[in-house]
């Protein structure tokens, strides 16, 4: 099992966002803990250990440290503003 880190930065964005959002981004984050790789997660190609996943309007982009199982959050926003 992985342990999830979220960035202070990804944890403001989370914040901002309606309270209904807000649960079911947190829920497909724990998630994480499983299966860091879930389907329809999007390897990034600047680096070989970036991800992103698509919830609803909005992206979670993360790293994988699988020699230390942790993955770290790094960017939550709209999918327009996140790439």
């Amino acid at each position: 099992m992985y342990k999830v880190q979220i960035s202070k930065s990804a944890l403001k964005e989370l914040a901002k966002l309606p309270s209904k959002e807000a649960l079911r981004l947190t829920l497909k984050i724990n998630g994480l803990k499983d299966n860091p790789r879930p389907k329809g997660c999007v390897k990034l190609s600047r680096s070989e250990n970036e991800y992103r996943i698509r919830i609803g309007n909005y992206r979670v982009l993360y790293t994988i440290s699988d020699n230390i199982l942790l993955v770290h959050i790094f960017k939550v926003g709209d999918r327009k503003d996140v790439y």
